[in-house]
């Protein structure tokens, strides 16, 4: 990997991250194009300039985000679902991660969902009290497992999961920002951890570098892609976010077929 494409992934990353349209499926779609997907240190790459993305979280709600304990508390037990069930099944997720087949469908099936999640949760938009409870954090953190599989997207199972527990769209999406906190920080530094054991090798000067300037990218791009999403989503809603990822999962499903190699290992 060099810096050019090293600073495209994070510019993706930095837009998908919060957007409803998976950024890890993103991610190995440019990855494929570019031809470095079957390289070790793009897995490492790509899961390790989240935490670059999520720090943009930290300084836009910086006064809502050090609160009391109270708010780490709900933090906390929305985290723990995700974190069980994505250490069980680390070894499932890592064999279906760069199956396009999965990431395609996944696509798919989440788009035709966004198309009705307007409709379904309409009536919640205009609720005044959108205090977040323990048991509301805890069944959204529920919701967030479900985005252990690749092209899911985490922003939008967390994002219904909030509607689910009668949230705006607003505050739905807010917290799923604060609950990527914990989750990508966590993802990580057991990535890093996993890979350092494993291939130490690849942690070389040059790749350290990448690493930081990666997070640096996505950290500037993330700051400027979640005021424009909260913006666009309070106005006009999840639908065109379905309809794109209808039209990319397609997209990838064509292109399997015509045998282009897509995929990370």
């Amino acid at each position: 990997m060099n810096l050019i494409q090293s600073i495209l992934l994070s510019i993706v990353e930095g837009i998908t991250e919060f957007l409803p349209i998976s950024s890890t499926g993103h991610m190995i779609i440019v990855s494929s194009i570019m031809g470095i997907n079957n390289q070790d240190f793009t897995k490492v790459f790509t899961v390790t300039i989240q935490l670059g993305a999520i720090l943009s979280v930290v300084v836009l709600y910086g006064k809502r985000f050090f609160q009391n304990l109270d708010f780490y508390y709900k933090l906390l037990i929305g985290f723990l679902p995700v974190a069980i069930v994505g250490l069980v099944l680390k070894k499932y997720i890592e064999l279906v991660l760069g199956n396009v087949l999965v990431v395609a469908c996944s696509l798919v099936i989440g788009g035709i969902v966004l198309l009705f999640v307007d409709k379904w949760f309409a009536a919640t938009e205009n609720n005044e009290n959108n205090s977040i409870k323990p048991k509301n954090a805890f069944m959204i953190g529920l919701f967030q497992i479900i985005a252990l599989i690749p092209g899911v997207s985490r922003s939008a199972a967390t994002i219904i999961g909030g509607l689910t527990q009668k949230l705006s769209k607003t505050h739905a999406a807010e917290f799923a920002f604060f609950l990527a906190v914990p989750t990508m920080a966590a993802a990580t530094l057991k990535e890093l951890l996993d890979a350092y054991k494993k291939t130490p090798e690849i942690f070389t000067h040059h790749n350290i570098l990448l690493l930081l300037i990666g997070n640096l990218v996505a950290f500037l791009v993330a700051l400027v892609a979640i005021k424009s999403f909260i913006g666009y989503l309070t106005k006009h809603g999840f639908r065109v976010f379905g309809i794109y990822r209808i039209l990319v999962g397609f997209l990838i499903i064509g292109l399997y077929l015509l045998g282009f190699k897509i995929g990370m290992i």
